[in-house]
């Protein structure tokens, strides 16, 4: 029988505590090109990952349905919402301005023992601020809340088993090609053959705000801190950072 929506469901799934086994599960890939329905039928872009159980085996035994938890994407520098993260304070002044140059290292005609050593210190203040611009800068990783689905999604019939992801922000441009990596934390619902495109809708719409609002704790939400801005490519860099470990999504190998 044909499923309908339901919009009655609760909004916040598990405990305050945060996830529990066998959660959290991870996956990787570059996004991939998937039906090209997401967008153009339902208004709900998706980026698609390769079902790699050599990869995420995990994914074998998993249950079809609804996921949710974190996306983190590499995207290149040119796309619209690409967050540079290299406008930070200095390690070597924590007060300075963000935008602040490193301090000069002080010149002296004069080569007293206190001299050279003011110098030294200077040197490797300025040194040290430079090492930590460099890794800001290579830090590309941003992390944003996602809701998934893996399965054959009965609503089309597909006949391969696919894992496509709804990043719970408004992109600017796609990023077909770029590196993504999932942190699923927690299982929504099973999938469903619905008995019209408004349902479907809709429901996918209830698990975007399951997604939102389980994810909206502390212990649920990453120290590394998500990408929040709010429209395509306004690049406020603004974060939001909990007790959660994320640190796998923001890894450079």
């Amino acid at each position: 029988m044909a499923a309908t929506a339901e919009v009655d469901r609760p909004r916040i799934l598990y405990s305050d505590d945060g996830p529990e086994p066998p959660y959290p599960l991870r996956m990787e890939g570059a996004v991939i090109s998937g039906f090209g329905r997401g967008s153009k039928e339902l208004g709900i872009p998706t980026a698609n990952l390769p079902v790699d159980t050599a990869a995420a085996p995990w994914i074998e035994s998993a249950k079809s349905g609804v996921y949710f938890g974190y996306a983190s994407l590499a995207l290149p520098s040119s796309h619209p919402d690409y967050q540079p993260h290299h406008q930070r304070s200095h390690r070597s002044n924590p007060r300075a301005a963000v935008d602040a140059p490193p301090a000069p290292i002080p010149s002296s005609p004069s080569t007293t023992t206190a001299d050279t050593t003011t110098t030294k210190e200077a040197s490797e203040a300025v040194a040290a601020g430079e090492a930590e611009q460099e890794r800001e800068t290579r830090r590309r990783w941003q992390i944003y809340p996602m809701v998934m689905s893996i399965g054959y999604n009965p609503f089309y019939k597909n006949a391969v088993r696919s894992a496509e992801v709804h990043v719970l922000h408004a992109f600017g441009a796609d990023f077909y090609g770029a590196p993504m990596r999932l942190l699923i934390l927690g299982f929504v619902r099973d999938e469903r053959d619905y008995a019209s495109l408004d349902a479907l809708v809709t429901d996918i719409n209830v698990d975007c705000d399951v997604a939102r609002q389980s994810l909206a704790r502390p212990a649920w939400t990453p120290r590394e801190g998500t990408a929040t801005a709010g429209s395509s490519g306004s690049g406020s860099g603004s974060t939001s950072s909990g007790t959660l470990d994320g640190a796998w999504l923001v890894r450079e190998e």
